[in-house]
């Protein structure tokens, strides 16, 4: 009983962060958009797609990205503490480009990112 309640809300979990997420993309490729606390901005990395906000901290801003692959991947959510200058580049393999979040004084800026090497 315990398995199939659990397997119920992760199914229900996937679900809504993928209708979040296919609402989200509507509206629109991620480029140097100004995002507001809370606001949700559309994370597209061909294959694994998501959505990130942002809470302002004591310790800064803490910038919540929920990403999964299509409908029936696991979700993952990263947490990112971001002081003014800093920034967190979010890529895959398969993309030669990933999306950059930056924080500028008391602004986040998304948008495309150079192609990212190690």
């Amino acid at each position: 009983m315990f398995t199939t309640r659990l397997h119920q809300t992760t199914t229900q979990i996937r679900r809504a962060l993928f209708a979040t997420a296919v609402a989200l993309a509507f509206v629109g490729p991620a480029h140097a958009d100004g995002l507001r606390p809370i606001d949700a901005k559309s994370i597209d990395l061909g294959e694994v797609s998501g959505v990130a906000y942002y809470t302002v901290e004591r310790d800064g801003f803490h910038v919540v990205t929920t990403l999964a692959e299509g409908k029936s991947g696991t979700p993952i959510r990263v947490v990112s503490v971001l002081s003014p200058g800093q920034r967190v580049v979010l890529s895959t393999p398969a993309q030669p480009a990933g999306i950059e979040i930056s924080r500028e004084s008391d602004r986040v800026l998304v948008h495309r990112s150079n192609p990212v090497s190690n």
